[in-house]
């Protein structure tokens, strides 16, 4: 199974999702974090993606007579191989945007049932949140530079620790040429 295949799946894209930022989940508390998945689905997805040397398993103990296992992302692997991207035609393309954007959507729905008060407001500003749109004319050059510093900044905060007074934030990127 190539890794675009593995990766844009939709149960498969958010268990990946789901353990970014060095998290360590057994099934069961990626269960609790993507409730909407069948157990069944989730174990055997989380199986596949086991398989194809997506997730590792860092730790295993017995739980009631069963094998608990926690899993990590292996990071190298989670990414779509360039070669492969350029071998998809447009509608793989669109099958794979589609699942991405549902997961994006998925995570929205997440924030707005844990955050909304009792009149179903959230708050936004206080939360950090936004999403918002730009448009800038740019060479290839240009937008190599801006990819190339902005992945330097990412870098440099991407691997803080969870800890005391830091919330898990998602940043999601989408690059269009109109």
């Amino acid at each position: 199974m190539g890794s675009a295949e593995l990766l844009l799946h939709p149960v498969r894209l958010r268990v990946v999702q789901a353990l970014l930022g060095d998290r360590a989940l057994t099934t069961a508390q990626l269960g609790e974090l993507l409730p909407d998945v069948p157990a069944a689905t989730l174990y055997r997805q989380v199986s596949v993606l086991v398989e194809g040397q997506v997730l590792q398993v860092v730790t295993e103990r017995k739980v009631r007579g069963a094998v608990e296992r926690t899993y990590r992302l292996v990071q190298a692997a989670a990414e779509v191989d360039v070669s492969e991207l350029r071998r998809m035609t447009a509608d793989q393309h669109r099958r794979g945007f589609l699942t991405f954007v549902a997961g994006l959507l998925a995570g929205f729905d997440r924030y707005l049932e844990a955050h909304a008060d009792g009149d179903g407001r959230v708050d936004p500003v206080a939360d950090r949140l936004t999403y918002r749109q730009t448009v800038m004319y740019l060479s290839d050059d240009e937008l190599d530079e801006m990819l190339h510093q902005f992945g330097r900044l990412v870098a440099q905060f991407r691997d803080t620790p969870a800890g005391p007074g830091r919330s898990r934030r998602a940043i999601s990127i989408v690059l269009l040429k109109e």
